[in-house]
């Protein structure tokens, strides 16, 4: 009974000697596996469709709006007591889009573009996130399931000891009920442990699917070593949250030079010929129209500039939140590391205390329901201590995730 204890410990914790720099991914899944993963998933599709039409667009700012326009008439002239003539007008126009609204276009178009990309990424970083947490919580319902399954071959074995010893007459009925009692609680903990471990599954499988239900050993945690200023230069770095509102504050720029230029109207040329007076008259010409600006283009600059500014102001804010973000996440995370430590600790100490009570049970020196306490609490305590293994893998991960340095996530 003994044995098996430790070797539930051992499924929970083995390899924390072994624990390196997490920045190598240690235990995640392969890249190979994650990032076709990642790349099928709808919003990521969304994004990366996105990004296309944004290329699209800005091809179409790099052009000219405007385009030819052909115009034709005829007409009759009916002259007094005289002749009558056939008469005809032709022309072409165009209107000119001016050097610095064409400028502007093409800042607009990049601006749009490198938007589109940072939601892209963002999207991606998203589904990694959902993938790590939704793999991480099926892995640890399969290890609640293996110490939930072993809970109970120990509670069978505490059982047929307690027979054992009733039939020697060193042991009453109620001891026998407790033993029994205790094993049909540990059945309903192990359903309840495989329910679990299906739901997990069943969530990772549909929201991402095609993943393989391999076995993997559960990852260790290990500490962040790196300091503040390191994370902080990193995720601000690589942070697409932040390259979005950038990319947005370059296209309200792009817009407020846009209507800054918009103030001067753009001309409009054409070429036209005329016949007139039965063909002996012949015109031809060139036209050239500009609309006269009204107050309207005046206001328009001036809403675009406030517009800048906001966006300007709301790229601070987000620095703002981020560096909070970030700083809150590496305490986070060396909190849940410690605190797995802690519980780490407190387990092993409860399997000491499991098998000092198993020894003084076997001797007659403790009673069948302290053993069945103590082997609760540690039950507890090793619970306890997957939860804390858990919550500081997803915490590191995180921030691995946000630092860009798994799954090599910006590559095409």
């Amino acid at each position: 009974m003994r044995k098996r204890w430790w070797m539930i410990a051992f499924w929970i914790f083995a390899g924390s000697a072994q624990a390196g720099p997490l920045q190598s991914g240690q235990g995640l899944l392969p890249t190979e596996t994650a990032r076709p993963l990642i790349e099928q998933d709808p919003g990521v599709a969304a994004a990366r469709a996105g990004l296309e039409a944004a290329r699209q667009e800005a091809g179409i700012l790099e052009t000219s709006p405007y385009e030819w326009t052909a115009r034709l008439s005829g007409q009759r002239r009916n002259v007094a007591a005289g002749p009558r003539h056939g008469e005809w007008s032709a022309g072409i126009e165009r209107t000119l889009r001016l050097p610095d609204k064409a400028s502007a276009d093409r800042n607009i178009g990049q601006a749009s573009v490198a938007e589109a990309a940072a939601r892209y990424g963002k999207a991606r970083r998203q589904a990694a996130r959902e993938l790590l947490t939704l793999w991480l919580d099926w892995l640890a319902a399969v290890q609640g399931q293996e110490l939930a399954s072993a809970n109970r071959q120990s509670a069978q074995d505490i059982l047929g000891a307690v027979e054992k010893r009733l039939r020697a007459g060193d042991a009453s009925k109620l001891d026998r009920n407790l033993a029994q009692a205790a094993l049909s609680e540990q059945r309903r903990v192990e359903n309840d442990a495989r329910t679990q471990t299906n739901v997990a599954w069943s969530r990772l499988n549909g929201r991402f699917p095609g993943i393989s239900r391999t076995s993997m050993t559960f990852p260790v945690p290990v500490p962040v070593k790196e300091d503040i200023k390191f994370w902080h230069d990193r995720i601000l770095a690589e942070s697409h949250e932040l390259k979005i509102v950038k990319a947005l504050l370059q296209k309200a720029q792009a817009q407020s030079g846009r209507t800054r230029a918009e103030k001067i109207p753009d001309p409009t040329v054409g070429l036209y010929t005329a016949s007139e007076a039965g063909g002996q008259e012949r015109i031809t010409g060139i036209s050239i129209s500009i609309p006269i600006p009204g107050g309207q283009r005046s206001l328009r600059s001036a809403q675009a500039a406030y517009l800048a500014q906001m966006s300007s102001q709301e790229l601070e804010l987000m620095k703002r939140q981020l560096e909070a973000d970030i700083a809150g996440a590496v305490a986070t995370s060396q909190g849940t590391y410690e605190s797995w430590r802690i519980a780490e600790t407190g387990m092993s100490a409860m399997q000491d205390s499991v098998s000092l009570m198993q020894r003084a049970y076997a001797l007659g020196e403790a009673d069948l329901q302290a053993l069945l306490l103590v082997r609760l609490q540690a039950t507890a305590a090793a619970q306890n201590a997957l939860a804390a293994r858990t919550a500081a893998l997803k915490t590191n991960y995180q921030l691995l995730v946000d630092a860009n340095l798994i799954w090599d996530l910006d590559q095409e």
